[in-house]
């Protein structure tokens, strides 16, 4: 198939989508939506499966467990594509990354579907106020269209992840703007400020407000109240910035961790046959002026005393957005609407903390696809309960619609979970997947030398397949490596055995299922 053909297409299925649910809003708008419940949806940046409520005994996260006591906790839960953009267009139009051909930081999913009607916007249009504040989409890419209002917070930059209030930080970054000043560089944002990322962490004796993830909590608090007197519905994303990098959190929250009882990662070491480009190249951490000689996860281990300044920053980042939640969870009670909202709390995606000797998120590993998802609240009746169903960020999307009492949109591509809400011990899919783009960039000197990786979870296997890739053409090439990990013998991944012979009848009923997950021809072309 030619590659205008497959962009006709996926232009078409965005039109089809924006159609369809303009019909379905109309009628669903005809149904009384006074006792619809509200939505109070929390996506949280680069957060680690690894909670109380997900059994850890290290980091201090009461007021998620909280949320989990209330709902439902999904243990094998997966992102689409591990990094920002990808992961998060993904679930937010109910569609995989392939079908809205977003892959990397910069592509706007409506410049391929300009049509397709995101949770937020089908909320919208069936009678509901949708309020986002902070990272819902990606931060660079907010879509006006899916919200009823979009508030910012004076004095914070339009993408506001990388705010320092110590004095040293504030001393850095006027350092760094002067330096790019001087030599006629400038990265003033749309609002006028200066966006300046410097260290990697920032322990800063300031009030939870100082930074914006406070702030926007409390304005969150007081946009409940207004929405309360509205009187109608709403939908409310109160998306977290940390524990994003950089590790920027007040000092309260580091003073929770003794920095030398945090356990440093086990397999401090890339997967054994795994190919080169399998692994991120950790560019999101050297960006920081103090991690720029960070060694890439093929080589030396980080120093135990730099990978502990690290943790003990994720740790902080961790407890003090838990912190923000416990603050909405307790202003969700006293205006009296705990009992008519669904809570979705969710991670874009995994992020690895030394994990095969690397950091950051980016690949295809279960150590970055597996992310945290809890669904509490309204409608579900398996209240402070676990399931290890394998279940997809795409899954959201209809779920929250079935929990509404709203038509699901026909361009969906995952299935509702309210089934697994009833009842956590059903049945349930027997495979999750996802993907990855590596740019040749992070590992190729030949600049056309981009790999696509294509992943099945099953309960027993990861299997893993690279494709060169085209950018400009958005193609896929011919098959380059496999990867496959039995999880019953190698939870962590660290052998690959995709090439040995015993194994040759299970990478071939995977690959096979993978070809059938995405959808492909059962003889794929790759011309």
């Amino acid at each position: 198939m030619k590659h205008h053909t497959i962009q006709k297409s996926i232009i078409g299925i965005g039109l089809f989508a924006g159609c369809f649910s303009s019909c379905l809003a109309q009628e669903n708008k005809n149904a009384d939506t006074k006792n619809r419940p509200n939505v109070l949806f929390i996506p949280i940046d680069d957060l680690r499966p690894e909670l109380g409520c997900y059994g850890d005994t290290t980091i201090k996260t009461p007021n998620i467990d909280r949320i989990a006591k209330e709902g439902v906790v999904f243990t094998r839960t997966y992102c689409q594509q591990a990094v920002c953009n990808p992961s998060r267009a993904s679930l937010l139009t109910g569609m995989r990354p392939d079908a809205i051909q977003v892959w990397d930081l910069k592509t706007d999913f409506r410049d391929h579907v300009p049509n397709v009607v995101t949770l937020p916007q089908y909320f919208k249009d069936n009678g509901y106020s949708s309020v986002g504040l902070g990272k819902t989409f990606h931060n660079t890419l907010p879509d006006t269209l899916s919200w009823s209002e979009k508030p910012h917070i004076h004095g914070f930059p339009f993408d506001p992840d990388a705010v320092y209030a110590s004095e040293k930080g504030k001393k850095s970054i006027e350092e760094k703007k002067q330096h790019y000043i001087s030599i006629g560089k400038s990265t003033i944002d749309q609002l006028g400020h200066w966006y300046l990322k410097t260290f990697a962490t920032e322990m800063a004796d300031v009030p939870d407000d100082t930074y914006f993830d406070g702030a926007q909590t409390t304005l969150a608090i007081e946009k409940l109240q207004d929405l309360k007197d509205k009187k109608e519905p709403f939908f409310l994303s109160v998306g977290y910035y940390r524990p994003h990098l950089p590790f920027n959190a007040p000092k309260k929250y580091w003073d929770m961790y003794d920095r030398d009882a945090i356990p440093l990662a086990k397999n401090q070491y890339v997967p054994e046959n795994s190919p080169e480009y399998a692994m991120n190249s950790c560019y999101e951490l050297r960006y920081c002026d103090d991690f720029t000689d960070i060694p890439y996860p093929k080589g030396e281990n980080l120093s135990e005393d730099r990978q502990r300044l690290l943790k003990h920053g994720y740790f902080a980042s961790v407890s003090y957005v838990d912190a923000q939640i416990g603050r909405l969870l307790d202003a969700l009670e006293e205006q009296g609407l705990k009992e008519n909202t669904i809570i979705v709390l969710w991670g874009d995606h995994g992020w690895k903390l030394g994990e095969h000797n690397s950091w950051c998120k980016q690949s295809n590993y279960e150590i970055d696809t597996r992310s945290p998802m809890i669904i509490s609240g309204a409608g579900v009746k398996s209240k402070g309960q676990k399931s290890n169903a394998l279940t997809e960020f795409v899954d959201v999307y209809p779920t929250l619609c079935e929990l509404a009492g709203l038509n699901l949109p026909e361009n969906l591509e995952g299935s509702s979970l309210v089934p697994l809400l009833d009842d956590t011990e059903i049945e349930w899919k027997d495979a999750a997947y996802s993907q990855f783009m590596r740019h040749a960039h992070h590992f190729s000197k030949d600049p056309n030398d981009s790999k696509m990786g294509y992943t099945i979870r099953t309960n027993r296997y990861r299997y893993v397949e690279w494709y060169n890739w085209d950018i400009e053409r958005s193609k896929r090439g011919e098959l380059v490596a496999r990867e496959l990990y039995d999880h019953f013998v190698d939870e962590d991944e660290n052998i690959n055995k995709a090439d040995s012979p015993e194994n040759n009848l299970v990478v071939e009923k995977l690959s096979i299922k993978l070809k059938e997950g995405f959808k492909w021809p059962s003889k794929a072309k790759t011309d």
